[in-house]
């Protein structure tokens, strides 16, 4: 799915996809190399106890919405804006994608 989405094709190389196997009670987030360089893995081992903990108490919206206020610290603390930029590009729709 990472490469089918083309969440590698970010500038940094710094895209992150969140993959929930509904069937089998699955999460797994995959990291880009240039954010797996500047995030320790206990970081997104911890993003995902916490999102697995809030899925197991019926809190769907609450713990996706919390993951993805977390991975977008990541990424505003690790790839700050450049110089003269208003706003950091966003190369990856936020749109979930269901397959």
């Amino acid at each position: 799915m990472f490469s089918k989405l083309r969440v590698w094709d970010t500038t940094h190389n710094n895209g992150v996809l969140i993959y929930l196997l509904l069937a089998e009670r699955s999460i797994e987030l995959v990291a880009d190399r240039g954010l797996s360089q500047v995030v320790e893995p206990q970081v997104w081992h911890s993003l995902v106890s916490r999102l697995r903990a809030a899925f197991q108490q019926g809190q769907f919206e609450a713990g996706l919405t919390q993951a993805l206020a977390e991975v977008s610290a990541l990424l505003v603390e690790r790839f700050p804006r450049g110089v003269g930029e208003e706003t950091n590009p966003n190369e990856l729709p936020d749109a979930p994608v269901l397959i």
